[in-house]
C-alpha cells in the first residue's frame, strides 16, 4: 500500500506545530517500513490529506471519485482558529462550515487527541474520528553536553538568572499577552519567547505586546529544532500559556527533554499531563506567577522522569503503527463505499 502525504503550501506551514507533525508522520511512515510519496502526480493507494486549503479539498473530492481511500487528518477546529490572526474570531463560524466539508470527504479522521475527537464528534461529520498523536521522535532528544553553559552564553544571561522559556507563535490563543504580563510583574526573571509570526498578520495588541521593551523580556523569534532543544534544555523552566490546542507538541517535546513546565489547566491537556505528577498546571496569570515562584524557589520538585513516560508513550515508532492500522481501516471502509455505489 502506497499512501499519499498531501499537503498543500508546505513552505508556508513548515515552521508551525502543522508542518512538525507532517514531518513526524514522514518519519514515522519510514519507521514503520510504510511506503510513501508527497507527490501528487505519483500513483498512490491511499490519501492521508493534512490541510483544508481550497486546492487540498478539491483534490480530495477528486481522489473520492476515484474510489481511492482517503484519511484527512484534522489538525484544526473552529476552537482553536480563534484568538489567532486578524478577523479569525468573526469567520470563525464559516471556518468550521468548511472544515465539516472538508473532513466528510475522509473515510477516516485523525486527529491529536481525545480532547479533539470530542469537539470533531459535535460536527456531525458521519465519519469515524481516532485520536492519534502527531507523536515525537525521541531520537532528536538527546542530552547536549554541558547545555546550561551553552544556552546562557547565547542568550547573554548570567549563571544567577533564572530564565523562564516559551515557544509559539505570536498568537493570542498561545498565551503571549500573559507572558508579557509575567515578565511586567517579575523584573527579576528573565523571560524569553521562541516563535514568530509577520506582525501585519496579528491584531494590534499582540503587536503591541511583541514590541514591549523590558530589560527581562526577549524576543527570540524563529530558531530550528536543536536551538528549541537547547533552550529546553538550558533554561530553568517552560511555560506554556495557550489557550487552546488540538495537542501542543511543545508540552510533549518537554517532556521528551526532561524539562521542568507549567502548561495551562485546559481541557486538551487532562487525561495525558497531570497536575503534580507529569507537570504543573496554572489557571491563570497569578497561578503562573505563583508557580513560577515557587519553581525559583525550589519549592516544587521536579517531575521530569515522570513526564519522560509521556514523551515515551508517543514515540515515532508507536505512532506508524497505529497510522498503519488507520490505513487499512480506511481502505475496507472505501471498498465498501464502492460497493454501495
Amino acid at each position: 500500500m502506497k499512501i499519499l502525504l498531501h499537503s498543500e503550501h508546505l513552505d508556508k506551514i513548515k515552521r508551525s506545530g502543522l508542518g512538525k507533525s507532517i514531518q513526524h508522520q514522514m518519519r514515522a511512515l519510514e519507521i514503520a517500513g510504510i511506503e510513501f510519496t508527497t507527490d501528487s502526480d505519483d500513483d498512490f493507494d491511499l490519501l492521508h490529506i493534512n490541510t483544508y486549503f481550497p486546492k487540498s479539498m478539491l483534490f480530495a473530492r477528486k481522489t473520492r471519485e476515484k474510489g481511492i481511500p482517503i484519511v484527512y487528518h484534522a489538525h484544526s477546529t473552529e476552537e482553536d482558529f480563534r484568538d489567532s490572526f486578524r478577523f479569525s474570531n468573526q469567520i470563525a463560524p464559516l471556518f468550521k462550515q468548511w472544515l465539516t466539508q472538508c473532513y466528510k470527504l475522509g473515510d477516516m479522521i485523525i486527529t491529536p487527541t481525545t480532547y479533539s475527537k470530542k469537539i470533531l464528534d459535535t460536527y456531525e461529520l458521519e465519519t469515524d474520528v481516532i485520536a492519534i498523536s502527531n507523536g515525537i521522535d525521541l531520537e532528536r532528544f538527546t542530552p547536549i553536553e554541558h547545555a546550561r553553559d551553552k544556552f546562557l552564553q547565547k542568550y547573554g544571561y548570567n549563571e544567577d538568572d533564572f530564565v523562564v522559556m516559551a515557544i509559539g507563535l505570536y498568537l493570542k490563543r498561545k498565551g503571549i499577552l500573559d507572558f508579557v504580563e509575567l515578565a511586567k510583574r517579575m523584573p527579576d526573571v528573565k523571560f524569553i519567547w521562541f516563535g514568530f509570526t509577520d506582525l501585519s498578520l496579528v491584531p494590534d495588541e499582540i503587536e503591541e505586546a511583541v514590541e514591549t521593551k523590558l530589560p527581562n523580556l526577549h524576543f527570540a523569534g524563529y530558531v530550528d529544532n536543536q536551538d528549541i532543544l537547547l533552550a529546553l534544555q538550558g533554561s530553568d523552566l517552560y511555560i506554556f500559556p495557550t489557550h487552546e490546542e488540538t495537542e501542543g507538541i511543545p508540552a510533549i517535546e518537554a517532556c521528551a527533554s526532561k524539562a521542568d513546565f507549567i502548561v495551562r489547566d485546559i481541557p486538551v491537556f487532562d487525561d495525558w499531563l497531570i497536575d503534580g505528577e507529569t507537570t504543573y498546571k496554572a489557571k491563570d496569570i497569578d497561578e503562573f506567577e505563583d508557580k513560577i515562584r515557587a519553581f525559583q524557589n525550589k519549592e516544587l520538585p521536579s517531575l521530569t522522569e515522570a513526564a519522560y513516560q509521556v514523551a515515551l508513550d508517543r514515540d515515532l515508532p508507536a505512532i506508524g503503527e497505529q497510522l498503519r492500522e488507520v490505513y487499512e481501516r480506511a481502505y475496507e471502509l472505501a471498498k465498501k463505499r464502492q460497493q454501495h455505489h
